[in-house]
């Protein structure tokens, strides 16, 4: 049987896939609808918001700094790539349009889930971040004259960088399903990053970036401008053969990635394990199964070593300073509560009905599910922040306590919220599949926005107070957000050993 893709199967993946997003739709409420529809005209609106007001700022025919960002620009869109490229691959190839368990009944392709992947991955808070920065900061430089002209290449890049991305995260995700895949695969980790360490430590990496093929897109932003037409026409059809191609080898790739068995979950899942001595109380005892639940997860084991090690890597290798590093950990800490946290009784799946069933107290489960987050948000703010202060310096005693009360307040902030979600608005959600995700993609992205929004302000916050003299500021400030934090983990705690609040939970779980 052929496994090609071809120009037919990609024109019947079409409408299967709108077939999949209306089955999607389906499950949503006609408030959640317009919610939905309200989100992306928002995204809409600041997106030609942002880069008309780039183009259009004060100063058009002096702009400070112009010169210097469309230096970056090259560097920029490489950094656009490598992370839609680690969020592709963590993700086993992409995220899915609807759960496995869900999509049974349906006879769903291996190029469907590959155009699917590819419609959900512009739902990522970073990466609609990371384009608005490419897309205002090429507005900015060049200005507004023949606007369109230096945004469609950009545009262009963008889509076809994802596509890239699509397919390299398809192709690992092969390489692992494969009988020693996971050793090749950490030995070509290992290698990346030797190779990464290597250039940081010799000074290198900005030559390395500069002489990247993004350099020649910038000349073709700027061609419009100056009315270099067939230069720029020439270099947009190129771009654009190019994604085709790259969308073509996708559907390739995700056929044979998704043709092969998934070892790694199979083997979590069936491996023996030997018994281990009783946990001394109750309490122990629902601490180790949602500790265990956690670890022996696919995709959170993926997400949270790509949380822990990539902020802190980024940091190293720009060497930041101690006021700058305090806007990290909530970065993290936001992320780390998307792999789980924000439907946290999805753990349970199947097994939530037996694991209410059990006699004791109620708060008992809610208590130990909000160590677990905790522990594995601390956990991961730290190794980020272990990492960046290898090359910030000596601090001083207000920017150590500074980087200490910030790890502690936002990931108390980032806990009670994450329970009170998740005891509000549960969704049943698989976690075996490397693909899965917590809840629905476009409710994922309205929890990232918030979640960026809030822990970015507390480190703001905390990147100031590291400047003061008396390290006691920061700390009496911490104190004050830890204390309105603990007041809201309660409430959410008397709320859930309230029977029917347990029971609708329950049963949006099982699905």
């Amino acid at each position: 049987m052929p496994t090609a893709p071809s120009s037919a199967e990609l024109r019947t993946a079409v409408p299967d896939l709108a077939v999949l997003l209306r089955f999607r739709s389906a499950t949503l409420s006609s408030s959640g609808r317009r919610r939905l529809l309200a989100a992306l005209a928002v995204v809409g609106l600041l997106t030609v918001g942002l880069v008309a007001g780039a183009a259009w700022l004060p100063g058009t025919g002096d702009r400070p700094h112009a010169g210097a960002l469309m230096a970056l620009l090259p560097s920029a869109m490489v950094g656009f790539l490598l992370l839609t490229v680690v969020s592709a691959v963590a993700s086993g190839g992409g995220r899915e349009v609807v759960p496995r368990d869900q999509a049974v009944a349906f006879p769903v392709s291996a190029t469907t889930e590959h155009l699917g992947a590819l419609l959900m991955a512009p739902l990522n808070i970073a990466w609609l971040l990371q384009s608005w920065a490419l897309l205002g900061t090429a507005a900015y430089a060049v200005g507004p004259h023949r606007l369109w002209s230096v945004e469609i290449p950009m545009i262009v890049w963008i889509l076809v960088a994802t596509t890239a991305a699509q397919l390299l995260g398809w192709l690992i995700e092969g390489l692992r399903r494969g009988r020693h895949g996971l050793l090749a695969f950490r030995l070509l980790l290992a290698m990346a990053g030797v190779g990464a360490v290597g250039l940081v430590v010799s000074g290198q990496l900005a030559p390395f970036l500069d002489r990247g093929p993004t350099q020649r897109l910038v000349f073709v932003v700027t061609a419009g401008p100056d009315g270099q037409w067939r230069l720029w026409l020439s270099n947009v059809a190129a771009l654009v053969a190019a994604g085709v191609v790259v969308l073509y080898a996708g559907a390739a790739a995700a056929g044979w990635a998704l043709g092969r068995q998934e070892r790694e979950e199979l083997r979590l899942e069936s491996g023996r394990r030997r018994p281990r001595p009783m946990p001394r109380s109750a309490f122990a005892a629902m601490v180790r199964v949602d500790r265990a639940s956690v670890w022996r997860s696919v995709p959170l084991r993926r997400g949270i070593a790509v949380l822990a090690l990539m902020p802190g890597a980024v940091a190293l290798a720009g060497a930041l300073p101690w006021e700058s590093l305090a806007v990290l950990p909530g970065l993290v800490v936001s992320g780390g509560a998307l792999l789980f946290g924000v439907n946290a009784w999805c753990l349970d799946g199947r097994g939530a009905l037996w694991r209410d069933s059990l006699p004791g107290d109620p708060a008992l489960a809610y208590w130990a599910r909000a160590v677990v987050l905790a522990e594995v948000l601390v956990a991961a703010a730290g190794v980020t922040a272990l990492l960046a202060i290898v090359r910030a310096g000596a601090p001083t005693a207000s920017e150590a306590a500074s980087l200490g009360c910030v790890v502690v307040v936002v990931t108390a902030q980032v806990v009670a919220t994450s329970m009170r979600w998740s005891v509000a608005r549960p969704f049943a959600a698989d976690l075996r599949s490397a693909r899965a995700t917590p809840a629905p993609p476009v409710v994922m992205v309205g929890y990232s926005a918030r979640l960026a929004c809030w822990t970015t302000l507390t480190g703001l916050l905390f990147g100031l107070l590291s400047r003061q003299p008396d390290w006691e500021v920061p700390v009496l400030v911490a104190v004050a957000l830890l204390a309105r934090a603990g007041h809201r983990l309660i409430a959410v705690a008397r709320a859930w050993r309230e029977p029917s609040v347990r029971a609708g939970v329950i049963i949006s779980v099982l699905g």
